[in-house]
């Protein structure tokens, strides 16, 4: 798959490209077409969760380094950040799970012994915990499928915008170059 050509910043930056300055041009006034100027805003369920909204304002600062926190990516963003605090509740309360079953199976045998509970409560328990911990990592999984989707997604769209911007400029003179070819042939 052929790499997605350089935003203008990173080809002005490098100050090794090929193109010529009205290529250049071109490609700037094309980005800029692509932005609306106003910046993403953080929504008020990401502000009051704490986890989702230092995700938030870490891709927010990543997006202003490029130059892409545009409001065009406000709501991916701000579902990304919501995804992600959710999914990192589900893991601790999967952790906590788990560490709750390695005490329950430490305590086994006194459990039995002082006859707290009967063996086959205890396989009962010890059968339920395990079967919540694989539901809570079914639902991790779903969630980092889900962020996995919005990654890519919102990845491709960047690239595939920048794809969309004409590399060569059209000139009147190369048209005119072409009528006289053409017009060579027919006459």
């Amino acid at each position: 798959m052929p790499t997605p050509p350089k935003p203008i910043i990173v080809l002005t930056t490098e100050n090794k490209s090929h193109r010529t300055k009205a290529e250049k041009e071109q490609r700037k006034k094309a980005e800029e077409a692509l932005e609306t100027g106003v910046a993403l805003k953080e929504r008020q369920i990401v502000k009051k969760n704490k986890v989702a909204h230092k995700e938030f304002t870490r891709i927010n600062e990543l997006l202003k380094n490029i130059k892409k926190n545009d409001a065009l990516y406000e709501p991916v963003i701000n579902r990304y950040a919501i995804l992600q605090a959710e999914c990192e509740d589900f893991e601790l309360k999967r952790e906590s799970f788990y560490r709750d079953l390695l005490e329950f199976t430490n305590d086994k045998d006194r459990l039995i012994d002082s006859e707290e509970i009967s063996i086959s409560t205890y396989y009962k328990m010890k059968q339920s915990m395990q079967s919540t911990i694989i539901d809570l990592d079914k639902q991790v999984q779903a969630k980092r499928k889900m962020l996995l989707d919005i990654e890519k997604e919102n990845i491709m769209t960047i690239a595939s915008a920048l794809r969309s911007i004409p590399k060569k400029v059209n000139t009147e003179e190369e048209d005119d170059k072409m009528k006289n070819i053409l017009s060579r042939k027919r006459g």
